[in-house]
């Protein structure tokens, strides 16, 4: 599988080629988009939790919200694009042979770019709130490789089940929006109580939308525990549902 995806690789570079330019194909302000909608919702979210309901994040709120949504729409486009890339490329899938998983894998180096773009205007925050860049930004692209893996083992299951189940479009928006709000993309979740505080631990995406807040914003490296333990999960994800779809791929023409 492994060797597959080196053989192939340049299949994957003109992948991502095209759907970067097909997305942003005459539009108004390009690459701007990428930027354009974490900016808006910062903004929105700024108002409703600093003037509506007053959140005390030891972080100037609209840095606090922007990192929480640049981490969080890497993970959410990539799903998105990913979700239909199968269903998209119905001539790629049934008359040419390549590893399939190439085509979600090229959803998320694409929303990788615009996740590249958005950190443009995070920098700019921090400097216009002073914050200072320090030695634990070398653990950066840990964090990013920890959150790919995740990201990426979740694009497969989800590709597949949109060519498997036709219903899964209708209620995967609704599963998105809801998994936002059980993560720290907006307010830290380890402040709600009860059971409903200690499940919302369990989601592997907080430590890592935490470890991006620490190392960029704080100065210091994640907690060991909860990051290591979102390390673990999202590399046995990658790994079962890399798996998983490889054993599926020959259904995927006749479902197509």
């Amino acid at each position: 599988m492994v060797r597959e995806q080196r053989e192939y690789v340049e299949l994957l570079h003109a992948l991502v080629r095209r759907d970067l330019s097909l997305r942003y194909q005459n539009s108004f302000i390009g690459f701007g988009w990428a930027v354009f909608a974490p900016l808006l919702q910062m903004l929105i979210f700024s108002v409703v939790f600093t003037r509506v309901v007053r959140l005390d994040t030891g972080i100037p709120y609209p840095v606090y919200a922007y990192a929480g949504l640049w981490s969080w729409n890497l993970f959410a486009a990539s799903l998105r694009f990913a979700g239909t890339s199968l269903t998209a490329n119905p001539n790629l899938v049934t008359k040419v042979y390549f590893p399939r998983e190439i085509l979600p894998f090229s959803a998320v180096v694409v929303s990788l770019f615009d996740f590249a773009v958005a950190s443009t205007v995070l920098g700019l925050l921090m400097w216009y709130y002073e914050i200072d860049v320090g030695w634990s930004l070398a653990f950066l692209p840990v964090i990013v490789v920890v959150q790919l893996a995740f990201t990426a083992g979740l694009a497969l299951l989800v590709s597949m089940a949109h060519l498997f189940y036709t219903d899964v479009k209708h209620i995967f928006e609704l599963v998105l929006t809801v998994w936002m709000f059980a993560t720290a993309v907006l307010y830290p979740v380890e402040r709600i109580g009860g059971t409903v505080g200690r499940v919302l631990q369990l989601n592997p995406m907080t430590p890592i939308i935490d470890a991006y807040r620490s190392v960029l914003l704080r100065d210091t490296l994640p907690d060991a525990g909860p990051f290591a333990a979102a390390a673990a999960i999202a590399i046995l994800t990658f790994i079962v549902s890399w798996i998983v779809f490889h054993r599926a791929e020959f259904r995927f023409a006749e479902e197509i």
